[in-house]
């Protein structure tokens, strides 16, 4: 009987070169900062130690991950490719550290992307709150339209958590916050009565640009209601939009969030029908369970909770700018 020869296993010399997470760091700085030189000043490194690393990645998988052009550097296809994992390879690695914490003595820094409205008014009492709670975490709150989009900058691991709108969004584990109602904005003057599909189609209509996401969602219920949109201003800022409404050349549909506090001279009402942006919170799946990640998300809903309590709906209190301006409800 001949004996059975055993499979030779093959020495670590041997094995394929893997990827090391510097070099993976190296790509990812290069590839943001838009060239070696300029990602070796935002890193405080050499630029010759980013050039090896990247030299010894691109011998590893074989092919050119970057490219120099006229405006700078930039991933070629397979480097496109290899970015998506890289980051992903990357966050993991931190993320080790983060789950091994405990939350009763969190650590670390965590990366919020919002847009301005909750920003300003959501988010303040809930980052004040987990300061008070967890010291040794630091908060960088971000703005979401510098940084790509809430949604991109979560997946591309820019930031931790971003505020969307949205009750679904692929490839992000959603935690809902809130219902923010948009309201008919117009002149003083006006008056208190009920909002009607005709005041809404007879004044010219001041929106955001056409590319925010609350320009389509405007636009989409007002399309469904069969009111026009013949005589449309787009402004960017809400406070030119509102000076606008208040000196009489138009009305405006906007979120109670982005209208708090009302400036003088204007009343905001509800629409004839109810119409809200759903606000969550928004995070990758797998980072969802770190204890720094589920520690925020509770203070967060524990905060906006508390400040729903504390704040009448509009449906059911109209606030005037009275005489002496003061606060008048009605």
């Amino acid at each position: 009987m001949t004996p059975r020869r055993q499979q030779a296993t093959p020495s670590i010399s041997a094995l394929p070169a893997q990827p090391t997470l510097a070099q993976l760091r190296a790509l990812l700085l290069v590839s943001e900062a838009g060239g070696f030189g300029e990602a070796a000043a935002e890193a405080g490194v050499s630029q010759s130690s980013l050039s090896e690393a990247v030299g010894k990645l691109e011998t590893a998988v074989g092919r050119p991950l970057l490219r120099r052009t006229p405006g700078g550097t930039v991933p070629t296809a397979a480097g496109l490719r290899v970015l998506v994992h890289a980051r992903a390879a990357v966050q993991a690695a931190a993320d080790v550290l983060l789950a091994a914490q405990d939350e009763g003595a969190l650590s670390g820094r965590l990366r919020l992307s919002s847009f301005r409205s909750t920003a300003t008014h959501l988010l303040p009492p809930a980052l004040a709150s987990f300061r008070a709670q967890y010291p040794g975490v630091t908060v960088m709150l971000l703005d979401s339209e510098a940084h790509g989009g809430s949604e991109s900058a979560v997946r591309a691991g820019r930031v931790d958590l971003s505020v969307v709108v949205g009750r679904q969004v692929p490839g992000l584990l959603l935690t809902p916050l809130a219902e923010d109602e948009y309201l008919y904005v117009a002149p003083e003057s006006r008056g208190p009565h009920p909002v009607s599909w005709a005041d809404l189609a007879a004044a010219p209509m001041i929106l955001p640009p056409h590319r925010d996401p609350c320009f389509e969602r405007v636009r989409g219920y007002l399309e469904a209601h069969a009111i026009p949109l013949t005589d449309l201003m787009e402004v960017e800022q809400d406070s030119v939009t509102l000076s606008m409404v208040r000196y009489g050349l138009g009305i405006t549909v906007m979120p109670r969030l982005a209208l708090s506090p009302l400036p003088p001279g204007l009343i905001a009402l509800p629409l004839p029908e109810p119409l809200a942006r759903p606000l969550s919170l928004a995070v990758l799946p797998q980072r969802a369970g770190l204890p720094l990640v589920r520690a925020f998300t509770r203070v967060l809903l524990d905060s906006v909770q508390a400040q729903a309590a504390l704040t009448p709906s509009v449906s059911e209190v109209v606030v005037l700018e009275g005489k002496g301006g003061e606060r008048v409800r009605h």
